[in-house]
């Protein structure tokens, strides 16, 4: 039995945790057994993966303090459970599970995980953009360097991290949860007090800077122009009616009456089957947007940015434009909604099968946990 000790930045919603969760609950329980530690809380993620029997401990680290006793707590926990691997998920828990390493006085085999892309450390927080650079120095002490995209893994290279330690293991998608079912879309419609016919474009993120909702709201304004009968969904942490931002440029637009804004949701899946077209309009910090792979595996097309790995896995299954450039993707919607049902639908089964054959959940663990063996044998 191989233990390994997941550290990670925070258990909140969002891509990077929802991978780990994921691979957490089909990792093969007979071989491997896992502990996490958050460096934060337990927020959306601990429960769920504390219901699949593995145990959760929280540092409770406030977001931007540091603090020594906690750090000391981590230190204690490596001594204690005697992991056989370490395995950081995300920036700040990949230098803390280093750093714990080697205060530990461990010869513990330590793995990072990264998962997000680098197009310029202005566009990091300040506290983020010194922890990259930090691991930069120390990128030579890590077993293996993981990343979620072959451009994430180019642009960290180019920055100096060392490049014979790079691994890249793309996001897996459940391809059984995430299927076409013209159920959902109907019972979608319905739960917004929409006709069955109604065109739907979605764009399902939490709100943040990097995800560019402006540019997606933009571009709304543009398709209404020629299209009136549109309506769109957005979905996500803080994406609802409390966000002042978005309910600005929503007012200042005019597209209230077309725009429905879900907030957070648990059921993704259903609500990316009933679109008819996925969005994602991030202009940086995307290595592999999940939204697009949900989306493929649902047979909807997408358009998205130029971002990360987005235009390898969409390939000619939807379109790419160009980041903050609301007209490109208000133009390249245009063209999927003229290309007709037939057309969308035809586009659809290629992304499909795409993630079946490249991205499905079961070969992307499998790949974990054949480093997570090779690991031990090097």
């Amino acid at each position: 039995m191989i233990k390994i000790l997941f550290i990670s930045t925070g258990l909140g919603t969002g891509g990077a945790e929802m991978m780990l969760y994921k691979l957490l609950s089909r990792i093969d329980r007979t071989k491997f057994d896992p502990y996490v530690i958050s460096l934060m809380g337990k927020d959306s993620f601990g429960d769920r993966i504390m219901a699949l029997d593995i145990p959760v401990h929280t540092l409770e680290i406030a977001r931007g303090k540091l603090s020594l006793q906690k750090f000391t707590k981590l230190i204690s926990l490596v001594r204690q459970e005697q992991p056989d691997i370490i395995q950081g998920w995300m920036y700040h828990a990949s230098f803390a599970a280093q750093l714990a390493q080697f205060l530990a006085f461990k010869s513990i085999p330590v793995l990072w995980n990264i998962r997000h892309s680098l197009y310029s450390l202005d566009y990091e927080k300040k506290g983020t953009a010194a922890i990259i650079r930090l691991l930069n120095k120390i990128s030579n002490f890590p077993s293996k360097i993981i990343y979620n995209s072959q451009t994430s893994a180019t642009q960290h290279q180019k920055l100096g991290y060392k490049s014979h330690k790079t691994v890249v293991v793309p996001n897996g998608f459940d391809i059984n949860l995430f299927q076409p079912s013209s159920d959902n879309r109907l019972s979608l419609r319905k739960e917004l007090g929409l006709a069955e016919e109604t065109f739907l474009i979605g764009r399902i993120c939490r709100y943040h800077p990097m995800k560019d909702h402006d540019s997606f709201l933009r571009a709304a304004a543009l398709l209404l122009q020629n299209f009136p009968q549109l309506h769109f969904v957005l979905v996500g942490t803080e994406v609802d009616g409390n966000n002042y931002q978005l309910s600005k440029l929503i007012n200042t637009l005019n597209i209230g009456d077309k725009l429905h804004l879900l907030g957070e949701r648990q059921d993704i899946s259903r609500l990316t089957s009933a679109l008819d077209i996925a969005t994602s309009s991030s202009y940086f910090g995307e290595a592999f947007p999940n939204i697009i792979g949900e989306a493929m595996a649902c047979e909807v097309p997408c358009v998205a940015t130029d971002v990360g790995d987005s235009a390898a896995i969409i390939g000619e299954t939807g379109k790419i434009v160009p980041p903050k450039n609301p007209q490109a993707l208000a133009d390249s919607c245009q063209e999927l909604i003229l290309l007709g049902a037939e057309g969308r639908k035809a586009l659809g089964a290629k992304a499909r099968q795409k993630v079946i054959k490249h991205y499905s959940l079961d070969a992307i663990v499998a790949q974990y946990q054949r480093l997570y063996i090779n690991t031990l044998n090097d």
